[in-house]
């Protein structure tokens, strides 16, 4: 069980949470601070002075003061007309990986929300309730407004939930597990569920944790290609990537080299051709540019993943509710843009060496798109189409959702980040990156067989070995799609990485 405190949430806690159903808790001097902060709430009422979205409507309605006994209802009315988000519904995964941020944000003392909502939500949560939530709607401020009241809305027996592999109502699920939803929400509590960044977050989070994995992946592809182009090793030696120092660089041209120890297809300088193309000679400063904004981004979803999102936020010690933007979400805005960017670059690296490959005039002597018989056979020649479409889709999908804003409720809100649209675009590249470096392992893997298997590294073996016990070399013209959907397949499961990454060459 993953205890959150509100201060200590990490990616690796995230994932398990989101993809391995680890449950969680509320850590013990946790709950004297949300016990405290609900008392605040109470107690600011009582000086009947406004406090924005506790007894103020909301947004361009912050003005109209909200009388004592509709307290309770405006904050239910806020999750029922605030859950507008359209288009199809986000992951299981995404949605778990919101709960659990939306709850370490919840914990931290500054919100108001009381713990008997609170407990509820992390009772969903490893009940594996999960509520049903759309992609569309949010404009990343006041936080995910849309996405994160349709989040609220099982607290209630509203909305829909996946339950048991199924979709349904919610208070149906909630009436099946024995759950009794909450009668209503006290002032703040609604508003609390709502503000906040945890929807772009949670899609970001998890894109950023597939990302350190497609690194690894890109270098073994490089690898594999390497190996059947016979290319230069020289590139790599660590003094050159010492003299530049970016720690991106110096980890790539390190990982390439360990991938490819013992291979006695490698050359050096002069000995075939005094240098080999971009694509090849500088992977470790293109991928390692990649790594590095990796790192960058982690580093602004870990201060995230622990902050404070709402408004108005709550100090207890001073009694006070200020009303500001910490639910903006430019920081992730921003980073998931050059995250999507960062991503799609690796496709593009990826797509021109797959273009060597098939290419007689640039693969050194391997037959024309890799097959025995062209002419009559085309080989490999629309592999490299499809990663080039892939590529050039990338292209259009990687332009910034950040530098644009829109204004929203009457000009009150009147810039906003884009943040979940930079997050879910991110999330496309990714998946598109993927297929390409597959389709470039495919193509390796291929060209392999008319060069030199048999001479391959230690780790370059293992890959290719397990690629063509589930892909068989192709002798004449074959229908491709179940291949090149297999190796992309290969990269999605565990087994390829494990087996080249983490040793475990028992696997079957």
């Amino acid at each position: 069980m993953i205890i959150l405190d509100g201060q200590s949430l990490s990616l690796d806690d995230l994932v398990f949470i989101a993809r391995h159903h680890e449950k969680v808790s509320i850590a013990k001097e946790s709950i004297q601070k949300i016990i405290e902060a609900s008392s605040l709430v109470e107690e600011l009422l009582k000086k009947e002075k406004p406090i924005y979205g506790i007894n103020t409507g909301f947004g361009h309605l912050a003005n109209v003061k909200i009388e004592n006994d509709k307290l309770d209802e405006l904050q239910v009315n806020l999750l029922k007309s605030h859950a507008c988000s359209m288009g199809d519904p986000l992951s299981i995964e995404v949605v778990r990986a919101m709960m659990a941020l939306r709850i370490n944000a919840l914990i931290k003392g500054y919100s108001g929300t009381r713990l008997e909502t609170i407990e509820l939500m992390v009772t969903l949560l490893n009940e594996n309730i999960i509520p049903v939530i759309f992609e569309q709607g949010s404009l990343g401020a006041s936080g995910d407004l849309a996405l994160l009241a349709h989040m609220g809305l099982p607290l209630l027996g509203l909305g829909e939930v996946y339950h048991k592999q199924e979709r349904m109502d919610a208070k149906t699920a909630l009436d099946k597990a024995h759950i009794k939803p909450l009668d209503k929400l006290y002032p703040k509590e609604g508003l609390s569920l709502i503000n906040g960044t945890q929807a772009m977050t949670a899609i970001g989070a998890l894109v950023l944790y597939d990302a350190f994995k497609l690194i690894k992946f890109i270098n073994l592809s490089l690898s594999l290609t390497m190996e059947a182009l016979e290319s230069i090793i020289d590139a790599f030696d660590p003094r050159i990537q010492d003299v530049r120092k970016h720690f991106g660089q110096m980890e790539v041209a390190d990982e390439v080299k360990t991938l490819l120890e013992n291979s006695q297809n490698i050359t050096n300088q002069c000995a075939k051709r005094v240098q080999d193309a971009y694509s090849i000679r500088c992977a470790p400063q293109v991928h390692g540019a990649s790594l590095d904004v990796f790192h960058h981004v982690k580093n602004i979803i870990d201060i995230e993943m622990n902050s404070v999102t709402d408004n108005p936020i709550l100090f207890i010690n001073e009694k006070q509710a200020i009303s500001a933007g910490n639910f903006h979400g430019q920081p992730l805005a921003l980073a998931f843009d050059y995250l999507g960017m960062a991503i799609a670059e690796l496709a593009n690296i990826s797509e021109r060496r797959i273009e060597r490959l098939v290419n007689p005039k640039l693969n050194d002597g391997l037959p024309p798109f890799l097959t025995s018989h062209s002419g009559v056979n085309s080989g490999f020649m629309i592999v490299q189409y499809a990663a080039a479409s892939i590529v050039s889709e990338n292209k259009v999908i990687a332009h910034p959702a950040s530098v644009d804003s829109i204004p929203s409720s009457a000009n009150q809100e009147d810039h906003v980040s884009m943040g979940a649209t930079s997050a879910r675009k991110a999330k496309t590249i990714l998946d598109n990156t993927r297929k390409v470096i597959a389709l470039e392992m495919f193509t390796a893997s291929q060209a392999l067989h008319f060069r030199g298997k048999d001479k391959l590294g230690k780790k370059t073996k293992l890959a290719f070995d397990l690629i063509s016990k589930e892909i068989p070399f192709i002798k004449t013209d074959a229908v491709m799609y179940p291949y090149i959907h297999h190796a992309e397949k290969l990269l999605k499961d565990d087994k390829l990485y494990h087996l080249v990454f983490k040793g475990d060459e028992t696997l079957d």
